[in-house]
């Protein structure tokens, strides 16, 4: 079954691939479609989040805000299939950092950094273009798929780009291994937490909100400066990244704070385009 289904996906990647980018735009329409009107993909899960973070929102303007979540999530799909034939020239032109000289520092003087970045616009190029913009190694951690054949392309995939996927399992053993080499760690921070007890909890978009514990817990653990990658759509397929510092030293700030800031900006964004975050998460499955 591994193998068939294996051979579906990678027959998605050489199609898609072979897209150019008006038409797999086209493409997108329709996953729109069919995930909104025909499939409702969990659209109960969508209204419930957006109605409980904001209670008094029109009729009117939560189905614009939904019809959003649908498009920008029908993008994401196609650009992350795409992702996997874009040369680097084009992933570099499509997913800008503008501000990369800011973490160049912290990692001349032999530290590591940890880069946090969200569900929010295009993150699956996220591992794909931070080593096309520094010289340095580029660990992303994700959870490994079921699939052993397409995890092992994934991994192939990205490492053409300077990255190298490492599992959440083994994230302590990462940070260990690699203490001695200054490199950018990715950890995407706005899951839902596995576990109440040891999550932060934070007001996040009006709600009592668990928060990973581990960005944090390896920042303060390291003392290794914190960044918050903030993922903007300019146009259709164009994106850039800026990079903001969270802390430069989170080992000197209370618990929390670093999580509290990195809350506040992904709230700033989402209420600016609430459309763009992935709310289709079961975000808030936790309880205190």
């Amino acid at each position: 079954m591994d193998l068939l289904l294996t051979g579906i996906f990678l027959f998605f990647v050489f199609l898609i691939g072979l897209l150019p980018f008006p038409l797999l735009y086209l493409f997108a329409n329709f996953g729109q479609f069919f995930l909104h009107r025909i499939m409702g993909y969990r659209k109960k899960v969508i209204l419930s989040n957006l109605k409980g973070c904001f209670p008094n929102l029109p009729e009117n303007e939560l189905n614009h805000i939904v019809g959003n979540v649908y498009k920008n999530l029908s993008d994401i799909i196609a650009e992350g299939i795409k992702g996997f034939s874009m040369l680097p020239s084009t992933v570099k032109k499509r997913h800008f950092i503008t501000n990369p000289e800011i973490i160049e520092p912290w990692l001349a003087q032999g530290k590591s950094v940890i880069a946090l970045p969200a569900h929010f616009n295009n993150f699956e190029w996220g591992s794909m273009s931070p080593g096309l913009f520094t010289k340095h190694p580029i660990i992303a951690f994700y959870k490994p798929l079921s699939n052993k054949f397409i995890n092992s392309f994934m991994k192939w995939s990205r490492a053409k780009f300077g990255t190298t996927l490492a599992s959440i399992y083994e994230t302590f053993l990462i940070f260990e291994r690699n203490a001695q080499t200054p490199s950018v760690y990715i950890m995407a921070a706005d899951q839902s937490p596995a576990k109440a007890e040891k999550s932060y909890w934070i007001t996040f978009l009006g709600k009592e909100t668990a928060f990973l514990h581990g960005p944090e817990k390896y920042a303060r653990m390291y003392n290794y400066p914190v960044v918050y990658v903030d993922v903007q759509r300019v146009k259709r397929g164009y994106y850039t990244l800026e990079v903001i510092l969270l802390a430069d030293d989170p080992a000197t700030l209370p618990e929390g704070e670093v999580t509290k800031r990195y809350a506040e900006k992904l709230e700033q964004a989402i209420l600016k385009s609430p459309g763009n975050w992935l709310w289709s998460h079961k975000r808030w499955k936790l309880a205190l």
